[in-house]
C-alpha cells in the first residue's frame, strides 16, 4: 500500500514468487562443460554476470532440473544481440514457469540511479507458457507492448515500470486472470477502451506518464482496490469513476484538475483521496470535510484568474507539475513542457518546444569540494551543488531554475548570482532573487545548458563593453571608484568587470597588525582580450578613511597589488605616477596584471591604497 502512495515500484505483488526467486544457483564454475543446475524449481541468473552465457548452456544440455524450474530471472543488463540469442534459444514451450522476471535495474549510473536494461522485444515464443502468472519487464527499453504478452491468459501480475511505453494495445484487455498492473514511469499518452475489460483487476498504477484523459469504460473496473494516476496531466476526470465499488484507495495528486465527481466521496470503501497539487478552487462540502481527502497545494477559494485580454488572445493553459519524491533522481521532459518541483527544493520550467524528442534529466546534489567549486577570495557559497545531467543538452528555449540558498547575513555593496560550469570554466549567470518567507529565497536564472549550478554572494560586479572610442566604468556600491579608458585604448571591443569590496576595522587590523592603519576599498578588475592596452588607462580610488589631500604624508601611503595567483602583495607606489586631490588618488596602468598567464583570459586585480608601511597579507573578506 505505502509504495503506491509514494509513487515507488510496486514489486511486492506475487510475493511468492518474489520470495522464490532469491535462492541462488548450484553452480561449480571449475571449467568448461562443468555441470550448471538450477537449484529446485528457482533459477536466478541475475546476481552475477554472464547470465545469458550460463541460460544458453542450460538450454543446450537440457537437463532434467530445468523443465523443473518454475521461478526465472534474468538481468537484462546484456549485449541487446546475446540477450535476443538468448531468449530465442530457450525451449518456452518445455518449461512449466509460474514467474518470469526480465529487467534491468540492478546496475547504477554516475548519479547513482537504476540503469534500463537493453530488452526492447520478447520472442513469440514466450506465449507458450500456459502457468505463467507473474511477469515483470521493469527497467528495459519497451517502446511498443510484444504481441506475445497478451497471449498469457493465465496472467496474474504484471509489471512494465520505467520503460518507454507511449501507448496500451487494446489486446491488453484479452488478460482475463490478471489482478496487479504497474506502468509507472512511461510516456503513456492514452489507455485503451479495452482497459474497463479486466474485471479481475485490483491494482492499477499509471503514475508519471502524459495521460490527459482516462476513458469512461476504467467505471468498469468492479474489483480495483488501488488506482494511482498521480503525476499526469489530467484535467477531469470521468464519472464512471464513482462505481467503482471496490475502491479503497485513489491517487491523483500532481495533475491539472479543476474538478472531481462529487460521487468520490460516497465510495463504501474509500479510506484515502489524494488531491493534493491540482487546481481545485471550489469543491463541495462534503469533500472538503471528508477525512480521508487530501487537498495541500489547491487554490481553494482563490478567485478564478481573469480572462486574457484581448478577449481574441488564447489562454495558455497551466504548465504541467511533477513533483518527484526523495526516492527519485530523474524525470522525463517532453515537447509539451513541464515544471518541475524536486524532492531538494530546486524547481524547474520547461517551456512548450523546450525539447523536439523527450529527455530524461537526471539530478545530483555534491557536498562543496575545492576541486568542485569555483570560489574567488571575497566569494561565500550559499548553497549545495546541483548537477543536472545530461550535460550541455540544448535546449529550444532557455529553461528556468529557482536555486534555495542560505540568506547572508551581511549583504553591503554585495549580490547573489547563481554560477554554472561551462567548458570547464565557471560564469556568472543573470539572476533574479524571489522571497517566499523571509528566511526562505530562491535565486532565478536562465539556465542555457545543464551542467553544475550552486548559489554565490559575491562583491557587486559592474561591467562594460569597452569599445576602441574608450569608456567610463564606475563603482555601483563605491562612486568614488572608477576606470576611465581614453579612444584609441583597444583595437577590437573587449569585456571589462570591476568589484569593490568594503573592508571591516576588525579584518583591517589583522591584516596589517597595527591599529592605527586605514586602507581603501579593495578594486578587483578583470577583462577578456589581450592583457595589456594601447593607451594608459585611468584608475581612481578615494583615499583611506581620516587621509586627505592637504594633509596626506606620502611616505606612509602606499599602492599595493595581488594577482590570483600569487597570495602576497606587491607594493607598486614606486612603479606609478600617483597623483591627489582632496579625497581621491588617481594614476595610470596599461594593464591590469603585472605578469599574465596565457592560460587565463581573465586575470584580476586588486588594487588598495592604506596608510602606514605594513605588510599586507591576502585579505579575507567577513563571513557573510
Amino acid at each position: 500500500m505505502a509504495a503506491v502512495l509514494e509513487g515507488q515500484e510496486p514489486e511486492e505483488t506475487a510475493a511468492a514468487a518474489e520470495d522464490a526467486a532469491t535462492s541462488t544457483l548450484e553452480a561449480v564454475d571449475a571449467g568448461p562443460g562443468a555441470p550448471f543446475l538450477p537449484a529446485g524449481n528457482q533459477l536466478n541468473l541475475d546476481l552475477r554476470p554472464g547470465g545469458c552465457h550460463r541460460l544458453q548452456y542450460l538450454c543446450s544440455q537440457q537437463p532434467p532440473q530445468l523443465l523443473q524450474v518454475e521461478f526465472l530471472r534474468l538481468s537484462t543488463h546484456e549485449d541487446p544481440q546475446l540477450l535476443d540469442d538468448t531468449l530465442a534459444k530457450v525451449p518456452w514451450s518445455l518449461l512449466r514457469l509460474r514467474s518470469l522476471v526480465l529487467k534491468g535495474g540492478q546496475s547504477r549510473g554516475a548519479l547513482g540511479a537504476c540503469l534500463h536494461g537493453t530488452l526492447t522485444t520478447l520472442p513469440a515464443g514466450l506465449s507458450d507458457l500456459a502457468c505463467l502468472a507473474h511477469l515483470d519487464l521493469s527497467f528495459n527499453r519497451l517502446e511498443t507492448l510484444p504481441t506475445c504478452v497478451p497471449e498469457l491468459h493465465g496472467l496474474d501480475a504484471l509489471l512494465l515500470s520505467h520503460n518507454h511505453l507511449s501507448e496500451l494495445p487494446e489486446a491488453l484487455g484479452a488478460l482475463p486472470a490478471l489482478t496487479f498492473l504497474t506502468v509507472t514511469h512511461n510516456r503513456l499518452e492514452r489507455l485503451p477502451l479495452t482497459l474497463g475489460s479486466l474485471s479481475t483487476l485490483q491494482r492499477l498504477d499509471l503514475s508519471e506518464n502524459l495521460l490527459d484523459t482516462i476513458p469512461s469504460e476504467i467505471g468498469n473496473l468492479r474489483s480495483l482496490s488501488e488506482l494511482n494516476l498521480a503525476s499526469n496531466r489530467l484535467q477531469s476526470l470521468p464519472a464512471s469513476l464513482a462505481g467503482l465499488r471496490s475502491l479503497r484507495l485513489l491517487v491523483l495528486h500532481s495533475n491539472l484538475l479543476t474538478s472531481v465527481p462529487t460521487g468520490l466521496v460516497h465510495l463504501p470503501l474509500i479510506t484515502r483521496l489524494d488531491l493534493r497539487d491540482n487546481r481545485l478552487r471550489d469543491l463541495p462540502a462534503e469533500l472538503l470535510d471528508a477525512p480521508f481527502v487530501r487537498l495541500q497545494g489547491n487554490p481553494l477559494g482563490e478567485a478564478s484568474p481573469a480572462p486574457p485580454s484581448p478577449p481574441d488572445i488564447s489562454q495558455v493553459p497551466e504548465m504541467p507539475r511533477l513533483l518527484l519524491t526523495s526516492d527519485l533522481d530523474s524525470f522525463l521532459v517532453t515537447p509539451h513542457g513541464c515544471s518541475v518541483t524536486l524532492a531538494c527544493g530546486v524547481r524547474l520550467q520547461f517551456p512548450a518546444g523546450a525539447t523536439t524528442t523527450p529527455v530524461t534529466i537526471h539530478y545530483r546534489l555534491w557536498l562543496p569540494e575545492p576541486g568542485l567549486v569555483s570560489l574567488g577570495p571575497h566569494d561565500f557559497l550559499l548553497s549545495s551543488v546541483l548537477e543536472l545531467q545530461p550535460h550541455g543538452v540544448a535546449f529550444q528555449q532557455d529553461v528556468s531554475l529557482w536555486l534555495l540558498f542560505v540568506p547572508p547575513r551581511v549583504r553591503r555593496c554585495r549580490e547573489v548570482v547563481v554560477r554554472t560550469r561551462s567548458n570547464n570554466t565557471w560564469n556568472d549567470l543573470e539572476t533574479q532573487l524571489e522571497e517566499e518567507a523571509p528566511k526562505r529565497l530562491w535565486a532565478r536564472c536562465q539556465v542555457p545548458h545543464f551542467s553544475w549550478f550552486l548559489v554565490v554572494l559575491r562583491p557587486v560586479s559592474n561591467t562594460c563593453l569597452l569599445p576602441p572610442e574608450g569608456a567610463l566604468l564606475c563603482s555601483s556600491g563605491h562612486p568614488g571608484v572608477r576606470v576611465t579608458f581614453p579612444p584609441g585604448v583597444t583595437e577590437e571591443p573587449r569585456q571589462v568587470s570591476m568589484q569593490v569590496v568594503h573592508m571591516a576595522g576588525l579584518e583591517l587590523r589583522t591584516l596589517l597588525e597595527e591599529s592605527e592603519a586605514s586602507v581603501s576599498p579593495l578594486l578587483c578588475l578583470s577583462q577578456s582580450g589581450p592583457p595589456s592596452f594601447l593607451q594608459p588607462v585611468t584608475v581612481q580610488l578615494p583615499l583611506p578613511p581620516g587621509v586627505t589631500g592637504f594633509s596626506l604624508d606620502r611616505s606612509h601611503l602606499h599602492l599595493l597589488y595581488r594577482t590570483p595567483l600569487t597570495t602576497t602583495w606587491d607594493d607598486i607606489t614606486t612603479q606609478v605616477a600617483l597623483e591627489f586631490t582632496h579625497l581621491y588618488a588617481r594614476f595610470q596602468v596599461t594593464h591590469f596584471s603585472w605578469s599574465v598567464s596565457p592560460s587565463f583570459r581573465r586575470t584580476p586585480s586588486a588594487l588598495p591604497l592604506y596608510g602606514h608601511t605594513s605588510t599586507l597579507a591576502l585579505p579575507e573578506a567577513p563571513r557573510p
